[in-house]
């Protein structure tokens, strides 16, 4: 499941292929239980009611035996209610945090893992204390803006203002004078694709890239094209993979990528790769626990670990623990700065 329409749509390429690598290396290797693994694909873009009564039916039917991908978290909680307790959900999207369905198991980074650490960096290396927080409005952004605020509470760092703006709209005048008139030395940007490449660009042409940093929670190489290198000045990301990370099973995995799809590909970014990533954990949790059942694979979880391009993953809870990096944008690519420590 991965948006093929709507604001998030500019993944859905890259989350396409990075998956379809994983299929591939997952055959090689014997499928899952014996047997082939074919993906069905679902956009994940399409309007919330069609998502649940799609997801309905190919459980419902037996049609699929788990459901795998990288979504929003609108998305997220109208799935989820068709997956709790009849198949494995594998959700790869970093997000707010405090999932707890039945059977749902999340690749991505929690604000603890991913944004505060972040916060802390730029605190000690830029001297950023405070920030204004623009989000798209929905409940990432919400909810991970109300966890900011509540984890500054505990630190010397404040939240000065926050806006919010529709998915999909492009009005960001309220948004901008918001940054514009506020004491803040930084933006916490949880906007989404689309979204996110155009304010980013009506910020640098409202030249409030001067002398304020932004950090962006979900942002690939895609968004930074998008929005073109005059937009990325200032700009700051986390994510438990980058492609410049430096490490034998990263390489490969962009060299492999590279390979497949050639060039002119979709670009490789996180939020493509951590369809692989979702891809390899639900197959190591079928094969540790040598069934589908839910009851088995929760049994079995604890000890579950797979090798993948951000190195070795271990299952705790209904989490994966795993590096996290701080980058910059550089024109069109990521730098990587310094791993995190949460």
């Amino acid at each position: 499941m991965v948006p093929l329409s709507g604001t998030a749509g500019m993944f859905g390429p890259s989350c396409e292929a990075c998956a379809a690598l994983a299929i591939g290396d997952i055959n090689a290797a014997g499928g899952i239980l014996d047997r082939p693994v074919r993906l069905h694909p679902v956009d994940a873009g399409a309007p919330l009611p069609v998502l649940a009564a799609t997801i309905d039916r190919m459980v419902g039917t037996g049609m699929v035996d788990g459901v795998v991908g990288w979504h929003l978290s609108n998305a997220r909680k109208v799935i989820t209610p068709h997956t709790a307790g009849r198949v494995p959900y594998v959700y790869t999207t970093f997000y707010e945090g405090g999932e707890d369905s039945d059977g749902v198991y999340m690749v991505g980074e929690t604000p603890e893992q991913q944004l505060f650490p972040a916060l802390r960096w730029l605190r000690a290396e830029h001297g950023i204390r405070r920030w204004c927080v623009v989000g798209n409005d929905y409940v990432w952004p919400r909810e991970t803006a109300r966890a900011t605020r509540e984890f500054a509470l505990t630190t010397d760092i404040e939240v000065v203002g926050q806006a919010f703006v529709p998915l999909g709209g492009r009005d960001f005048r309220q948004a901008l004078e918001l940054v514009r008139r506020s004491p803040a030395q930084g933006v916490l940007l949880f906007m989404v694709g689309a979204d996110c490449a155009a304010f980013n660009l009506a910020f640098a042409e409202a030249g409030l890239d001067d002398g304020r940093l932004r950090l962006s929670m979900m942002i690939g190489e895609d968004v930074l094209y998008a929005g073109g290198a005059d937009s990325t000045r200032g700009l700051f990301t986390a994510s438990g993979y980058f492609e410049s990370v430096v490490s034998p099973a990263g390489m490969d995995f962009g060299a492999r990528y590279l390979h497949e799809f050639g060039p002119a590909g979709p670009a490789l970014n996180n939020i493509g790769e951590s369809c692989y990533e979702g891809l390899l954990l639900f197959a190591s949790l079928a094969e540790s626990a040598r069934s589908l059942d839910l009851r088995d694979i929760e049994r079995n979880a604890p000890r579950v670990s797979y090798g993948g391009p951000r190195g070795e993953v271990r299952v705790r809870g209904a989490h994966t623990t795993q590096p996290v990096y701080l980058a910059d944008a550089d024109a069109l690519e990521f730098s990587v700065l310094a791993e995190l420590n949460s």
